[in-house]
């Protein structure tokens, strides 16, 4: 049987391109998206190209009701998770002082609730076979703050730490804990940006990264990877 990982907002960007990774190296995958039609196409072009199953549930990451839509679709099948990738989330620009009301509420479901919620449905699995590897996708500005994107940045430091707990928690039943920490990536994000591409990093890159990180034997784990664009932050 393949190895199988569960990557949250997987239709585009870091998502799409560690989905894609995995598929080439055999890996079945299952992940969701807000759209069905992106979900639709995902799944046709990815079992097309690589010999593997492909499962896409529609759900809204940042709905507590909706991670339990996909979570349970997940464990209705029965089998080991080898990956899970908490990647969903999104990014707000503004300031704390000025930007709307509920931004932080919004983001910190979006970006870490979702993961939280999502691991705490998932980690039994992996506990039951005394191995996995969670990667969650936090970003360079866990680690440095930017006055332009506030509620993501507090949300972004709030996840390196849930990856710091998480960590210290499961290394005795032998799963892996990775904070995956990139700087500006060429994603939806980005794309009203007029910045030239050498300013940013390919998804690729990330998702080689990542596979990296899990191909590597089980005596090891890459607690946190911290990548930027050569030219340095945008």
């Amino acid at each position: 049987m393949n190895k199988f990982i569960v990557v949250t907002g997987g239709t585009k960007g870091i998502g799409l391109a560690i989905l894609q990774k995995f598929a080439q190296q055999g890996f079945d995958v299952a992940t969701c998206s807000r759209s069905q039609k992106d979900l639709d196409t995902l799944k046709s072009e990815l079992e097309k190209q690589h010999s593997c199953n492909v499962i896409v549930v529609k759900a809204d990451m940042s709905k507590r009701n909706d991670i339990k839509v996909f979570s349970d679709a997940v464990i209705k099948l029965n089998r080991p998770v080898d990956v899970l990738v908490n990647n969903a989330g999104y990014f707000a620009q503004g300031q704390i002082c000025t930007e709307p009301e509920g931004t932080l509420e919004n983001t910190m479901e979006a970006n870490v609730y979702s993961a939280y919620y999502m691991t705490r449905e998932l980690v039994s699995l992996m506990k039951k076979n005394k191995k996995g590897h969670i990667f969650n996708m936090c970003s360079v500005a866990s680690i440095k703050a930017y006055p332009s994107g506030a509620s993501y940045g507090i949300s972004k430091f709030a996840l390196l730490g849930f990856s710091k707990v998480l960590r210290e928690e499961l290394k005795k039943y032998g799963i892996r804990v990775t904070a995956v920490m990139p700087g500006a990536t060429r994603t939806a994000s980005w794309e009203k940006s007029d910045l030239p591409e050498d300013r940013f990093m390919k998804s690729e890159d990330i998702a080689d990264l990542v596979y990296a990180s899990h191909a590597l034997s089980d005596k090891s784990v890459v607690e946190e990877i911290v990548i930027r664009p050569q030219l340095g932050d945008i």
